[in-house]
């Protein structure tokens, strides 16, 4: 007999919430029967589905509805690696940085690039240490100490049979030599002192330079009882303001100016030796009257901020010495 058959023969009226009507009522032993096939079937279908569906969904407890959640997450993470990948890009792009190698976990390194300091065309990576530090940290800088000023001479003086590289590397030998550059001391040089002159058994300068640097620090002397120091000497002949001249090229970098020809003219007139205009307009240039680094150059700015601090430094000085003048003449 089949279920059906067994079915249509048990039915009965029933009183349901919704009204009269006839349901078919099964005895417990049939109906525990009929649930037990059914429970087969779909047990089967369940294992038959479950053999179709692809590796991620199985792995999720079978079922269906997974696969649309893994097809979703596995969708989001490849859009989340693409916007990772291109913030990276653009992180790079902003930052200037350059992609280094891929480490071993996939991640990618960063490497900063190379800072790259602009300085006058002159100075290239291959010139001497101490002409770029030179470069870098005294020329073109306001300098208003005498001692240093007549240091700056005496090497401006020596550019006639030495460069500036040379020069640099044997500064500590002048210093040494020149009792630390100070003109009291080396004008009191002698025909002796003179002839002691020497590095490594050779004459630091031609004697006629050596001559005239002792002679100029004698001078030297003279012009600070006249003007109250040297520094005041040097900087009258600009109104106590460095040139700025704002060249691009080095080509347009003169030798010697008509200023360095007036001061020239009256060093010479003075008394001083060896101080042509182009002696002198490398004096300017190094002692900070003139301010020639290339506009294009690091220093050119920094120079000029210098100065500016410079120049409020001597306002403030000048007015604590008026106004400790005035108290003074109002106590007495």
């Amino acid at each position: 007999m089949s279920v059906d058959a067994e079915m249509s023969s048990e039915t009965r009226s029933v009183l349901g919430p919704g009204g009269n009507r006839v349901v078919t009522v099964l005895q417990p032993e049939k109906k525990n029967k009929q649930a037990s096939i059914l429970n087969t079937q779909e047990t089967r279908k369940m294992v038959s589905s479950t053999k179709k569906l692809p590796e991620p969904v199985t792995r999720n407890n079978g079922s269906v509805n997974n696969t649309s959640s893994c097809s979703s997450d596995s969708s989001s993470s490849v859009s989340s690696v693409k916007i990772k990948s291109f913030k990276r890009r653009v992180k790079r792009h902003h930052h200037g940085l350059k992609s280094g190698k891929v480490a071993p976990d996939g991640e990618e390194q960063l490497l900063e690039r190379p800072i790259v300091i602009k300085r006058c065309d002159w100075i290239t990576p291959n010139s001497d240490r101490l002409y770029t530090i030179f470069h870098d940290e005294e020329w073109g800088i306001p300098v208003h100490d005498d001692n240093k000023l007549f240091e700056l001479l005496v090497l401006s003086t020596a550019l006639a049979e030495l460069s500036w590289p040379d020069i640099l590397n044997q500064r500590d030998i002048f210093r040494k030599l020149l009792d630390n550059f100070d003109p009291a001391s080396v004008a009191k040089f002698n025909d002796k002192n003179i002839q002691l002159l020497k590095a490594n058994g050779n004459p630091l300068l031609s004697e006629p330079k050596l001559r005239a640097v002792v002679e100029n620090a004698k001078q030297m002397l003279k012009v600070q009882q006249e003007f109250g120091s040297f520094s005041n000497y040097c900087w009258s002949f600009v109104n106590h303001k460095p040139i700025k001249k704002g060249y691009r090229y080095v080509r347009h970098v003169p030798v010697k100016t008509p200023k360095a020809e007036a001061i020239s003219k009256d060093l010479m007139r003075r008394g001083f030796r060896c101080v042509g205009p182009t002696v002198v307009y490398s004096f300017m240039q190094a002692a900070g009257i003139v301010n020639d680094h290339l506009i294009t150059c690091f220093r050119y700015q920094e120079c000029i901020s210098n100065v500016k601090k410079d120049t409020e430094a001597m306002t403030q000085e000048t007015e604590l010495a008026v106004t400790l003048k005035k108290t003074c003449l109002s106590t007495v």
